[in-house]
C-alpha cells in the first residue's frame, strides 16, 4: 500500500462523510437559523426552543434520506472490504 492509495482511500472516505453528514447538517442548520429568526422577530429567548424542531427535523430526514444514506455506506463498506487483497498483495 503505496502512500497515493492511502490518499485516495482517505478521499473516499471523507467524500462519504460528506454525503452521509450532509443532508442531517444542513437540515439542523436551516431549521436553526428559521428557529433564530422566529426568536429575534418574538424576542423570546428560550434556549430550549430550537431544539425540539431540530430533532422532529432530524428524524423526519433520516426517516426520508436514511435508506440512501445506509445504501451509500454499505456501498463503502463493501468497496472497502473487496480492496483489502489489493492492499495487502
Amino acid at each position: 500500500m503505496n502512500a497515493q492509495s492511502v490518499i485516495t482511500l482517505i478521499q473516499q472516505a471523507l467524500e462519504v462523510l460528506v454525503l452521509v453528514a450532509g443532508p442531517l447538517l444542513l437540515t439542523a442548520l436551516v431549521v436553526g437559523l428559521v428557529i433564530s429568526i422566529f426568536q429575534a422577530a418574538t424576542q423570546i429567548n428560550e434556549m430550549t426552543l430550537s431544539f425540539i424542531p431540530k430533532l422532529l427535523a432530524m428524524f423526519v430526514v433520516i426517516l426520508l434520506a436514511g435508506p440512501w444514506m445506509l445504501t451509500i455506506l454499505v456501498d463503502f463498506t463493501r468497496q472497502l472490504i473487496s480492496s483489502i487483497p489489493q492492499w495487502i498483495g
